[in-house]
């Protein structure tokens, strides 16, 4: 929103959320009269292309917005070096209302003139007309309305909407207030109109000039220099005809300078041009190289979490993953061909995410795999042989820390790291599992007043430390898996082990749980508290009972470029596992945290209250 809104600042569908996009009911509906009373023969070429070219726009618009995420993350070529909120992806949500005023504007254009219908696929005369009037009066006429909108009286009105995202995004350039739209589709529809009414449109023409503005728009919008200079050297004057990313980026932080749309001339002739431009092009093609201190090695949960990646849907990944749209459904066949493609081509992990934390940076890769290809076992080497790969490319780059999450360091797998110590005992790169910080989140978790607690399993790394710290704290924990409570009986340390109790009696509402099926949760009494022991959240069954998160943490508001959610975790909250490895590289720890070997607990919690990670709950 402006600073201070003007009229039509609003969008008119603005509080109709997805169903938005039945403003274009009536497109449908005449188009079905027409074939049920006409036959298909009555529906003209420029008729049938009013959606499919507006679904075109909405895939081309993703792709930029993927790839310019994925470059960004990756890329030594980005231009501007600061962070993304969630305040901006919100605002920039919006992206799609334009594609559909346009639609609903083409509509409206189709029936008022009749003209139209006869359109032919192509006229040569029509596009060079169309190239023309768009440099000529297009450019000139955006080049002084845009200097307009930077008078004080309409830029806080309406433009600051736009230039409140300093670093862009492809989709930042079309967040506008309404009333923008309106200008910006009266000046694009100059050529498309001259066409019209000279008698040599087309619709292919048409389709071709919304793409190139498109184009034009999300490259220039993006983040990182992708303008090859040999362009340049091959044709010079290509500098007049076509902005860079570098050359907008300006705009947006110096914002009285290199006002042009897509061509700087106007900007080379009214004396607008950044005296910056090429030297901050030259420098973002070198770039920098910058290798992160920390590596978060995750991977893919189920078949819609490729959505959910920051390299997905923007506004997917801003909101916890269990918060499903409702038109996700409608994208299983593509998640589905997502999935195999990635387990065929998928030979490597993948970066997705890049954060700062002061001085600190940090990187998430994120291994190509599902969680159900984790419980083949005939799988489980060629995924050992991916996390492999990324440590051994992490210790190459010089990564001080890589942190396994999720599956990757599940006991079944590779002993929770274990089998890459000893596989690789000279690595540089610290491997941690995070066991240490989790255990302490869980154990911060459970009622300062408690006496006895519920453990549903003992066999995993965590849950044998928690029972050791509970029981040598005077602790009752109770089990009633006879095999499992002997196993952690023997490992128990004998000041402890008259607190671990076998028992299918003892009812308690405390219930510390891995997995655990809706059965087993009926069984416990009403009141009961769920605390998650492992990485993944439980299915809630009871709505008399309460559930606690899984083990995770508050980050501190210092961490820059947080603008998507951790899997099912709310916004700027990260798992105890992703948190333990910024801890081994602020604390400068040089051993490794995998196989048996585990942080104290205590001290892991306290490190990280003292940089600022704040608990979920209290205990």
């Amino acid at each position: 929103m402006a600073t201070r809104p003007g009229p039509l600042t609003e969008w008119p569908w603005q509080r109709t959320g997805n169903f938005k996009y039945l403003v274009m009911a009536p497109v449908v509906v005449h188009g079905a009269y027409r074939v049920m009373t006409k036959g298909w023969g009555d529906i003209d070429l420029a008729y049938s292309l009013i959606l499919p070219s507006l679904a075109l726009r909405m895939i081309h618009n993703q792709i930029w917005i993927s790839l310019s995420r994925y470059q960004t993350a990756r890329s030594k070529h980005r231009i501007v070096d600061r962070g993304i909120e969630f305040e901006q992806v919100d605002r920039e949500r919006g992206w799609d209302d334009q594609i559909v005023f346009n639609g609903l504007l083409f509509y409206a254009g189709y029936l008022a003139m009749p003209s139209v219908r006869r359109f032919p696929l192509w006229r040569t005369d029509g596009a060079v007309a169309t190239a023309l009037l768009h440099a000529g009066p297009v450019e000139f006429l955006y080049y002084w309305f845009h200097r307009a909108l930077h008078h004080h009286f309409l830029y806080s009105r309406y433009h600051s909407h736009h230039h409140a995202s300093i670093v862009t995004e492809p989709i930042t350039s079309v967040i506008h207030p309404f009333g923008e739209h309106i200008v910006y589709f009266t000046l694009f529809a100059i050529p498309m109109l001259s066409t019209v009414y000279m008698g040599n449109g087309s619709a292919l023409v048409f389709v071709l000039y919304i793409v190139y503005i498109d184009f034009m728009n999300n490259m220039g919008h993006c983040n990182f220099e992708l303008v090859p200079k040999w362009m340049f050297q091959v044709f010079p004057p290509l500098k007049y005809l076509m902005y860079t990313p570098s050359f907008h980026s300006l705009h947006h932080t110096q914002f009285r300078t290199n006002y042009s749309l897509f061509m700087p001339f106007y900007d080379y002739i009214y004396s607008t041009m950044d005296k910056a431009s090429d030297e901050l092009y030259e420098n973002s093609l070198k770039g920098t190289e910058e290798t992160p201190d920390l590596v978060h090695l995750t991977h893919m949960t189920n078949l819609q979490s490729a959505y959910h990646l920051r390299v997905g849907f923007a506004s997917i990944a801003s909101k916890p993953s269990d918060n499903s749209e409702w038109y996700m459904w409608t994208l299983w066949p593509l998640a589905w061909l997502s999935m195999v493609v990635a387990w065929i081509y998928g030979s490597s992990a993948f970066v997705v995410e890049r954060i700062k934390l002061k001085k600190m940076k940090m990187q998430t890769w994120v291994v190509p795999r599902y969680n159900f290809q984790y419980g083949v076992t005939w799988d489980r080497e060629s995924i050992n042989d991916l996390i492999e790969k990324a440590i051994l490319d992490a210790d190459v780059r010089g990564v001080k820390v890589l942190s396994l999450g999720l599956l990757n360091q599940a006991k079944q797998l590779n002993g929770n790291g274990e089998l890459f110590r000893q596989k690789y005992p000279k690595l540089g790169v610290r491997i941690v599992d995070g066991s240490g910080l989790a255990t302490g989140v869980v154990l911060k978790s459970i009622p300062s007043d408690a006496k006895q607690v519920f453990l549903h399993t003992g066999t995993s790394k965590v849950a044998r430390a928690i029972a050791m710290a509970l029981c040598g704290r005077g602790i009752q924990v109770i089990m009633n898996r006879k095999k499992e409570y002997d196993m952690l009986k023997s490992q128990m340390p004998e000041d402890g082990a008259s607190y671990l109790k076998c028992s299918s009696n003892d009812i308690t509402k405390i219930w510390l749980v891995e997995r655990i099926d809706d059965k087993e949760q009926r069984m416990a009494p009403k009141g009961t508290v769920f605390i998650p022991i492992s990485q993944f959240p439980l299915k809630k069954v009871r709505k008399d009972c309460t559930y606690l998160s899984t083990p995770a943490m508050k980050i501190p508001d210092t961490m820059q470029n947080i603008h998507s959610c951790e899997n099912w975790l709310p916004r700027r909250v990260m798992s105890a596992w992703h948190i333990a490895g910024i801890l081994h590289v602020l604390e400068g720890w040089s051993v490794h945290e995998c196989g048996d070997d585990m942080m104290d607990s205590e001290k892991a919690w306290s490190v990280a209250i003292r940089h600022g990670f704040v608990p979920l709950t209290k205990a």
